[in-house]
């Protein structure tokens, strides 16, 4: 089928991941042109280019083609095949960059996938692993991908530039998903996080905590910070700190929000306790937001109800982000799927800000590489 289908062409080097990893799934053929042509330093950096090899080792028989400026990328997916594997991810972009598009692919591979990823664990452009891991796989749990292999360890922390942590992620596959009705958030009921440190005094992740605290306490009394202060090999090759927290609801909603210190040599120093305080206040910021899913996620839960069974599947999602818009359009544009999107002002919902209630009926997709066992 993927020969038939016809090949999508698209211009300029935005939303690389979101295009490779809905060509892959829906097996059509995909052409960039114009990728950074205008620019002095011209085509793909090197942290698409890892990107590209990390697409290449999931599948198998995936034909990709890059012209000698890196100007021009053809890409023609083959199947998503998964197994134990190691990719070394670019120092310039977090691991997040990656492991969010693997949360993507790694339900509908062929063997269960497991796989190390080295490089930089928490940066200020990606979401954190930290973040992943509590935000992620809760949201895939809701889908039906669930068992005791659902998981993201992290063996090392690195901080940017140099990077140097190594995270272990570990998916089961599943053959069909589960609709989802996922219209009520619910009340906050408790606040976790973990406050991070690495290659430098353990006393700043309690100097985040406290100032945190400060000012969460007056909101509601359960709040526990872990605090994090790894050593030796595990603290990677950079100094740094940072803190990532996450609220939780009565219905299982959980939203997050987090910061993380400028890397060494870049900007101005970073006091723990304005790190403290400012990441408290983008969760608050977060909970205002509210809906279901965390804005962080907001395009992956929208890809699991777009390849879901074909049932409605409905989500309750606070303000869409621009990223996530530009999901939508490329949703259409590969799976010929249109979301019904009703806006709901905070009047109706008696709290925070706008919220979007967003319906689709899944397409059926199935797994067809899964074997049978």
């Amino acid at each position: 089928a993927a020969g038939e289908a016809q090949c999508l062409s698209y211009t300029g080097c935005n939303f690389l991941r979101q295009r490779l990893v809905l060509a892959t799934l829906s097996g059509r053929p995909l052409k960039i042109r114009k990728i950074r042509a205008k620019e002095e330093d011209p085509g793909l950096r090197d942290f698409e280019a890892s990107f590209i090899r990390l697409i290449d080792k999931v599948t198998n028989g995936s034909r990709i083609e890059i012209n000698q400026t890196g100007t021009t990328l053809y890409y023609q997916p083959g199947l998503l095949y998964g197994g134990s594997l190691e990719h070394d991810c670019s120092p310039s972009r977090g691991i997040g960059y990656y492991l969010e598009s693997l949360l993507c692919l790694a339900p509908f591979m062929k063997h269960s996938l497991k796989i190390v990823l080295r490089g930089v664990t928490n940066d200020q452009v990606d979401p954190s692993v930290d973040v992943l891991k509590a935000t992620a796989l809760p949201l895939l749990k809701k889908f039906g991908i669930d068992g005791e292999s659902l998981d993201i360890k992290i063996n090392r922390r690195g901080m940017p530039p140099k990077g140097g942590g190594e995270i272990l992620f570990a998916c089961p596959v599943r053959k069909v998903l589960q609709p989802v009705q996922f219209t009520d958030p619910g009340k906050i009921k408790r606040i976790r996080g973990t406050a991070y440190s690495v290659r430098v005094s353990p006393q700043m992740a309690n100097r985040m905590v406290e100032s945190a605290r400060g000012i969460l306490n007056k909101f509601l009394p359960d709040i526990y910070i872990y605090t994090d202060h790894m050593k030796g090999v595990n603290s990677g090759k950079s100094p740094g700190f940072g803190m990532c927290l996450t609220a939780e609801t009565i219905n299982g909603t959980i939203l997050s929000a987090e910061l993380a210190s400028n890397p060494q040599g870049q900007g101005a120093a970073v006091l723990p306790e304005e790190l403290g305080q400012n990441c408290a206040k983008l969760l608050l910021e977060e909970v205002y937001r509210g809906g279901c899913v965390d804005s962080t996620n907001q395009s992956l839960a929208l890809l699991l109800m777009t390849l879901g069974q074909r049932d409605v599947s409905k989500v309750l999602l606070g303000p869409l982000s621009p990223y996530t818009i530009e999901f939508l359009r490329h949703l259409r544009s590969f799976f010929q799927i249109m979301f019904k999107i009703e806006t709901k002002t905070p009047e109706e919902e008696h709290m925070g800000g706008e919220k979007v209630l967003m319906t689709c009926v899944g397409i059926g997709f199935c797994n067809l590489s899964k074997t049978i066992r």
